[in-house]
C-alpha cells in the first residue's frame, strides 16, 4: 500500500485531503507544527476528527497512531527541522509527499517576515532535500494565486508572467515554485506546484473572509469590505480543491519532470454576492462598513483552469452550495 507524508495536515485543506486519502485506502502520515497563527483548538479539533488526542498530538517529534483511521498516524514537526524531519523519511519509506505546510496570509507577512522565511523558504528547501535523498515518485505542493499579484491579463495563466508579487507571502510562493524547478531539473525530481484560488467550506480559516463574516454576522458586528466591495474572488469549495490535488497526485510530469497547475474554480464571484449568498445561508443582513483597499492584496483572481481541466479535474460545487454547506459547518461548530 502506497504511503504518502502531508504536511500541514492539521490545516485547512491538508485535513479534508487527509480525510479523503485515507478513505480511499492509502496510507497517510500527517505532519503539522500546529502554530499559533490563528486559533489553535480548530486545529486540535480537525485533528481530533482524524483520530488524534490533543494530550498526544501536543508533543514534539511523536508519531502517534489514530484510534479512528488505522492508515493514518500523526508527528507534530516544523519543516525547517534539519534533523528530525529528514530522520523521518529515513523511517517512514515514504512513495508521496504532499506539501500544504506553510506560513499562511498576505496581511500576517507584511507583520511578522520571519515566520514566512522559516517555514515557507528553509522549510521548502528541507522538504526537497528530503525528497530527493528519498526517491520520492512524486512532490505536490502548495503555491498561490497570490503569485499573480496585481495581473492585468484576465483570466491568470500558469505561463502569465508571475515576477511583480505583492506581498512577501506571494514572493515566498514563487521562490518555492522556483527552487522545485531547479530540484526536478538537476535530479529528476517531479514536482506538481498548485496555484491555489481562495478556498473555503467547512472547517475554513477563522482569518478568511467566510469565517470572519459569519462570525461578525452572527455577533450582530460590522463586517469590513475592503476597497468599497469592488473586489471579486475565485471561490472554490474545498472538496473541488481536494480533487484536484489527488487528479494531479495521479498526473506527474515524466518527461520535464516539474509542472504548474491553477487550481480554481475558474469563475470568479464578486465579493457582495459571496456576501450576499452568506446572509441568505444565515438568514442575517450584514451591516457592511466600506474600506479602502488593503496593502498586499489584488483587487481580482480568475483562474484558467485548461491545464488541469486536461487532466480531468472539474470544479462542480456552485457558491450558492458551497456556502450553504459551510454555513450548516459553522452552526454546528459554533453552538458546540
Amino acid at each position: 500500500m502506497e504511503k504518502i507524508l502531508i504536511t500541514g495536515c492539521a490545516g485547512f485543506i491538508g485535513f479534508h485531503l487527509c480525510k479523503k486519502l485515507l478513505n480511499l485506502g492509502y496510507v497517510i502520515v500527517g505532519l503539522d507544527n500546529i502554530n499559533d497563527y490563528y486559533d489553535i483548538n480548530l486545529k486540535y479539533d480537525r485533528l481530533k476528527e482524524l483520530g488524534i488526542h490533543r494530550s498526544e498530538a501536543e508533543k514534539e517529534n511523536n508519531l502517534v497512531e489514530s484510534s479512528t483511521f488505522s492508515k493514518f498516524s500523526f508527528i507534530r514537526l516544523n519543516l525547517e527541522d534539519r534533523e528530525n524531519l529528514p530522520n523521518l523519511f529515513k523511517v517512514q519509506n515514504f512513495d508521496y509527499v504532499i506539501n500544504l505546510a506553510a506560513q499562511a496570509g498576505v496581511r500576517y507577512s507584511l507583520e511578522n517576515p520571519m515566520a514566512y522565511v522559516d517555514s515557507n523558504l528553509v522549510g521548502f528547501v528541507n522538504v526537497l532535500e528530503c525528497c530527493r535523498h528519498n526517491k520520492i515518485k512524486h512532490l505536490v505542493y502548495a503555491s498561490s494565486s497570490s503569485v499573480y499579484g496585481e495581473n492585468d491579463k484576465i483570466p491568470f495563466c500558469e505561463n502569465d508572467q508571475v515576477d511583480q508579487p505583492v506581498s512577501l507571502y506571494a514572493a515566498t510562493k514563487k521562490a518555492n515554485e522556483l527552487m522545485a524547478h531547479t530540484y526536478s531539473h538537476l535530479y529528476k525530481l517531479p514536482t506538481s506546484g498548485l496555484r491555489f484560488f481562495t478556498v473555503y467550506g467547512p472547517w475554513g480559516r477563522p482569518d478568511m473572509a467566510p469565517m470572519l463574516f459569519a462570525d461578525a454576522m452572527t455577533n450582530n458586528r460590522e463586517i469590513k469590505v475592503f476597497n468599497n466591495g469592488e473586489m471579486s474572488r475565485d471561490f472554490t469549495y474545498i472538496d473541488d480543491i481536494v480533487e484536484g490535488i489527488i487528479v494531479t497526485l495521479n498526473h506527474p510530469n515524466k518527461d520535464d519532470f516539474y509542472q504548474l497547475f491553477n487550481i480554481g474554480n475558474g469563475s470568479p464571484v464578486s465579493l457582495l454576492y459571496f456576501i450576499e449568498c452568506m446572509e441568505n445561508s444565515l438568514g442575517l443582513k450584514a451591516n457592511k462598513k466600506m474600506l479602502p483597499m488593503q496593502a498586499g492584496d489584488v483587487v481580482r483572481t480568475w483562474a484558467d483552469t485548461t491545464l488541469l481541466n486536461e487532466l480531468g479535474y472539474k470544479c462542480i460545487v456552485p457558491i450558492e452550495t458551497g456556502v450553504s454547506k459551510f454555513v450548516e459547518w459553522f452552526s454546528d461548530y459554533t453552538n458546540e
